[in-house]
């Protein structure tokens, strides 16, 4: 019976898409309108008309869009280079965020990116547009906070194609990076292989002080950490593209290795008795697979077909051992075996409605997880026993977006109805308290209005169903100490956030101003575990959460010079117990893009924040840090040299409290943030084309 309920209603949903699609297809037959082919879900909001000295960003609707060419951005590097200029986008270690969003897509020429390199391996000379989506349609997943759209130049250039990028680091210890790609373009065909390996060696230190009363009296449990992270990844990616026309279609095959390990040396200790010695030893091997495959096709005119599908299969073999060298404990070792299988499909249609744009589509996918975990040490055995925990989820989705513009006034909205089963297992048997049937409908709507062409207002709501990721799911417990433990919890629930958004510009200043109210969000807490001695976990657990952020920008070129400035406020009203997590974040980020003579770009960013809560964690202040770069292109663009200095003061504070539970932790950790870097970019006729297909379930891929 499990298994029909899917089969009916993916068919039942089939049915209805080809139904709807047929009849608006009738009725906008005689649709007679030049339309420009485009190949995003809908169709961008018209912009604000501006004159030859418009700011590089600017504010359409709820979106920042940001013009590279002729601006100090188009000769900066690589398309990581831009990102970390704009405003309300963070880049660290490779690594994309938007400020105040934990779940981003990003879209190059309207396909999701599928792997960093690809960013990395995209000159800043070849871009032609950023756009940060603020407040996300339904075309795209309720997973997702915020979208960031990259549009390139079409330059392309028939023959071989090379791309290398080399990068050198030196923080504590070193790491390098190679990307290598190769393509081969000839007429509508386009064949392409990429490689890349990474060799990253990070180190962490720090302490952790948890205070509590334990059987009457005070009681608090110590630990220090001195962690080196040594890894080496590969990626190997080869597939091709066809076009010819309105009509595409393309696939992809792409591996990636990894093998690292983790060393922790350490001490722990309880109350007042002498610390114990204490080291962990980690081996990590794993690997993944994914197929992707697209068919995209322009007809009658106006009528856009997209279809992407995907495969993806990941295993991870992890072994693990603790070991007390100055005490008679005896050595905890324990092993997990982690494997998902994601196979996913996604089919939308785009074409004019009712003198606007309209989108519908089907997002359909089924994920499977499996984590094997055994503790090999019998005492440890009696509180973190073995287990094999199981979960699937087959999802069906549809949905349909419209906008249009009535003069000064702009009008979208949308809506998503999705259906989830999802099953979950331990040791082979179905938990029916976490098992679960869902069906789901999430509504949005944007209004805005342009009084000119410096000032427009836009309002909009959003109602999402965001998942929490797998890892946070499983039932299994680690061990991490004598007295503490971490783990996952099976009986979350999936978070209901509704989402008001207020935008507005004025003369070159844009405000974005949030008012969220989450119900079921999850939030890690800290508090005592049955046992027969003191025991701490770590894990999840559901929140009812209220917050608002509110962000003023201003960024407009002087001459040679691009600055950005970001000023921003979060507050959120949370009370667990009787603690209340309501104590403001006060941040600023001010980024800096300077035009030098001989062809030179140099870059000068500076952030700070001052104490405050973010769900349960209380985050140290940090009042100044400082990123800086110098670099310059060589050979007609062809060779590219960067600098880069991060975190120049070594002023980045990591640090964090938590009072949960009666149990309060006080955890003080550094990175090795601070250090160099060089970037070598060489490329032998350069073009724009890569694979254009889409990912049909980003969201299931970022929660495997």
């Amino acid at each position: 019976m499990s298994n029909f309920a899917p089969k009916l209603f993916t068919h039942m949903n089939a049915k209805l898409f080809i139904t709807v699609i047929t009849l608006f297809s009738a009725s906008e037959i005689g649709y007679a309108q030049n339309r420009e082919t485009t190949d995003s879900l809908t169709k961008e909001l018209q912009e604000i008309v501006v004159t030859s000295k418009r700011p590089s960003t600017k504010l359409v609707g709820t979106t920042l869009v940001t013009t590279v060419p002729g601006s100090n951005l188009a000769d900066l590097g690589n398309s990581l280079d831009v990102l970390s200029q704009l405003p309300m986008i963070k880049v660290e270690d490779n690594t994309v965020s938007v400020i105040g969003k934990s779940n981003i897509e990003i879209y190059i020429d309207g396909k999701p990116m599928r792997d960093e390199s690809e960013l990395q391996q995209l000159l800043s000379s070849n871009l032609k547009q950023v756009e940060l989506l603020m407040v996300p349609g339904a075309a795209y997943e309720s997973t997702t906070d915020a979208v960031i759209k990259i549009t390139t130049k079409r330059n392309f250039i028939q023959g071989l194609s090379l791309t290398d990028q080399l990068r050198v680091q030196r923080r504590r210890k070193w790491s390098i990076t190679d990307n290598l790609g190769l393509s081969y373009r000839l007429s509508g065909w386009e064949f392409f292989i990429d490689g890349s390996i990474n060799h990253n060696n990070s180190v962490a230190k720090g302490s952790t002080i948890n205070s509590l009363v334990y059987n009457g009296d005070k009681t608090v449990v110590g630990s220090s950490q001195y962690n080196s992270y040594p890894s080496t990844t590969g990626v190997v990616k080869t597939g091709f593209n066809y076009s010819e026309g309105p009509q595409s279609f393309g696939a992809y095959y792409r591996y990636n290795p990894e093998h690292g390990s983790v060393s922790n040396s350490g001490a722990e200790w309880l109350d007042d008795s002498p610390a114990v010695i204490r080291n962990i030893d980690k081996h990590i091997k794993a690997y993944s697979h994914q197929a992707s495959v697209y068919y995209d096709n322009t007809f009658a005119g106006h009528y856009l077909l997209h279809f992407d599908g995907d495969y993806h299969r990941s295993h991870a073999d992890n072994r693990s051992v603790t070991t007390y060298p100055s005490s008679d404990n005896h050595d905890v070792r324990s092993a997990d075996e982690n494997s998902s299988t994601l196979l996913a499909g996604k089919l939308y249609l785009n074409f004019p409605l009712w003198a606007g744009d309209f989108t519908i589509g089907t997002q359909d996918s089924y994920t499977r997880t499996k984590l094997d975990y055994r503790m090999l040490n019998h005492q440890i055995e009696e509180y973190i026993s073995s287990a094999l925990t199981e979960a699937s989820q087959t999802s069906a989705a549809l949905f349909a977006t419209w906008s249009r513009m009535f003069g000064h006034l702009t009008l979208s909205a949308g809506a998503r109805y999705e259906y989830v089963d999802y099953d979950f297992k331990v040791d082979g048997r179905r938990d029916e308290d976490v098992s679960r049937r869902d069906h789901l409908l999430t509504p949005d709507i944007s209004v805005g209005y342009a009084i000119n062409d410096d000032t427009q207002l836009t309002a909009s709501y959003r109602m999402a169903t965001l998942r929490p990721p797998y890892s946070g799911l499983t039932g299994s417990l680690t061990y991490v100490g004598m007295h503490e433990i971490e783990g996952g919890n099976p009986g979350l629930r999936d978070e209901k956030m509704h989402n008001i958004r207020l935008s507005g510009l004025w003369k070159g200043f844009m405000l974005q101003a949030d008012y969220i109210r989450s119900f079921d969000t999850y939030a890690y807490v800290k508090q005592p575990y049955r046992a027969d001695n003191l025991q701490l976990i770590m894990h999840p657990v559901n929140i009812n959460l209220t917050a608002m952020d509110l962000y003023l920008i201003w960024s407009q070129p002087v001459k040679k010079w691009t600055p950005s400035v970001t000023v921003g406020m979060y507050r959120q009203w949370l009370n667990i117990g009787h603690t209340r997590h309501n104590r403001p974040i006060f941040s600023y980020y001010f980024d800096n893009t300077f035009g030098l003579p001989y062809g030179w770009i140099a870059t000068a960013n500076f952030s700070g924040r001052t104490e405050g809560d973010m769900h349960t964690n209380r985050f140290g202040s940090t009042w100044l840090t400082m990123d800086a770069s110098i670099g310059k292109t060589f050979f007609g663009k062809s060779l590219t040299l960067r600098l880069s200095a991060i975190d120049i003061f070594n002023s980045q504070n990591n640090d964090w409290t938590m009072d949960t539970y009666g149990v309060f932790v006080d955890k003080r950790q550094s990175y090795d943030r601070r250090g160099v870097s060089i970037n070598i970019i060489y490329n032998f006729q350069p073009y724009k084309s890569k694979y254009k297909g889409a990912a049909a379930s980003e969201a299931e891929l970022r929660r495997l």
